[in-house]
């Protein structure tokens, strides 16, 4: 033991990872994070154009929307129309909008790779 109050310097350890970066490759995962960027604007599109159908009542009332929730078209057969009850078919018009929105949200919920992730978080982000 000296008398001398100055440190050992300390060695510095070659792990053969970048300094302060765990071996994290910085460009390699900019270049992930972009490609999944282009493939979840590729899908969006994908959906926005795509038309699905609502429906109620057996098909007596329908309507089409795209993915991007633009309704094109509401079909009502005559056996639908009752002048005496007409709530019978606001009740089939309500129904068939609900299929049409489950049906547009199930398209982008299965074409989100980052849905799996929420699920599996137990609602964390909000998820249900």
């Amino acid at each position: 033991m000296t008398d001398d109050p100055t440190p050992e310097p300390v060695q510095p350890v070659d792990d053969g990872l970048p300094a302060g970066l765990g071996g994290l490759d910085l460009g390699a995962l900019m270049g992930a994070a972009q490609n999944m960027q282009a493939q979840m604007a590729e899908s969006q599109q994908r959906i926005a154009a795509t038309v699905v159908d609502g429906h109620a009542g057996g098909g007596a009332v329908s309507i089409s929307v795209t993915g991007a929730f633009e309704f094109r078209s509401v079909t009502i057969g005559p056996d639908a129309v009752d002048p005496d009850d007409h709530s019978m078919l606001e009740d089939l018009i309500l129904a068939a909008l609900r299929d049409a929105v489950a049906k547009v949200n199930a398209l982008q919920a299965e074409a989100n790779p980052l849905g799996a992730l929420g699920e599996g978080l137990g609602g964390l982000f909000g998820g249900a």
